[in-house]
């Protein structure tokens, strides 16, 4: 049990779980409701369960080891997530779940090049070739019949 905690992709099947829990309690909650206001409401309870994590944990002191590096390229992730999320709850609003999130998981695509052209990863041929699957697949799921 304690190796499943410490894999990577248990976190990362979990994370696609509740990612998916996310979009159709969104779709559900979004309901009559502005998207940027459903948006707030989900950035303030992510905060609140975030913050009672950390100190539960006994991690508030972390905050203290937090480099200048690291808040100006975490405050640019958050910017970034922020965008994300606004971007998303509105696509919500105006589309169905099934057809958004599978366009909004784009981002893996990009994820993947960026990482080549930015973080000097490499991926092998047939990381490519998932690469490009999920993009057909999301374009697949996007279109109109």
């Amino acid at each position: 049990m304690a190796d499943l905690l410490l894999s990577w992709r248990f976190w990362a099947l979990l994370s696609a779980g509740f990612a998916a829990a996310t979009a159709i309690l969104a779709k559900v909650g979004i309901d009559g409701v502005a998207p940027d206001v459903a948006t707030f409401i989900r950035t303030v309870v992510i905060l609140l369960l975030t913050g009672a994590i950390v100190v539960t944990a006994g991690q508030a002191s972390d905050l203290g080891r937090v480099s200048t590096k690291n808040l100006v390229f975490l405050t640019l992730s958050g910017l970034a997530t922020g965008a994300s999320w606004l971007c998303y709850f509105r696509a919500l609003a105006l589309g169905e779940a099934a057809r958004v999130a599978p366009l909004d998981k784009l981002s893996v695509v990009l994820v993947a090049v960026f990482g080549v052209l930015f973080l000097g990863e490499r991926l092998a041929p047939h990381h490519w070739a998932g690469v490009a699957l999920i993009a057909a697949g999301a374009g697949l799921l996007a279109w109109r019949t």
